[in-house]
């Protein structure tokens, strides 16, 4: 099982304001991938921090219908396991977050990563990179 980041959901819901080219087209083609595979059935964990994420972002940019049945998606899907998460593990997150210089969201995924002998993350963010046992995946 690999843990799925925000930013893939992102990629791939999200309709650009401008047209893409490099780096942010592969990312959004490679989203869409990734989430095809998640759509037959291969299994993938995340928080629900990193879901609410996913919620924040899509409520500002799509309209409230679309973004919740986005998010009603990412709920509903049995092979998407969605961990809770607890003070420890994100007081945890934070220490790794100031260790490594990353974002405590990232490191919040790193430690239920951890958690759960997980150690492959799709994502398109690079602190993910600066965490050593950590496999990022972009596509």
């Amino acid at each position: 099982m690999r843990f799925i980041d925000s930013s893939v959901f992102l990629y791939a819901f999200l309709k650009p304001r401008k047209t893409l080219t490099g780096k942010a087209r592969e990312y959004k083609e490679s989203a869409k991938r990734i989430l095809l595979r998640v759509e037959e059935g291969e299994p993938v964990a995340t928080t629900i921090v990193h879901v609410s994420e996913v919620a924040n972002i899509l409520e500002a940019r799509l309209s409230l219908i679309d973004a919740l049945s986005y998010v009603e998606t990412i709920l509903a899907k049995k092979n998407i396991t969605v961990y809770g998460v607890d003070l420890d593990a994100y007081l945890e997150a934070l220490r790794l977050a100031r260790k490594h210089l990353i974002g405590v969201n990232d490191a919040l995924a790193i430690v239920y990563m951890k958690m759960h002998g997980i150690n492959e993350i799709y994502s398109f963010d690079t602190d993910f990179d600066k965490v050593k046992g950590i496999k990022r995946i972009t596509s």
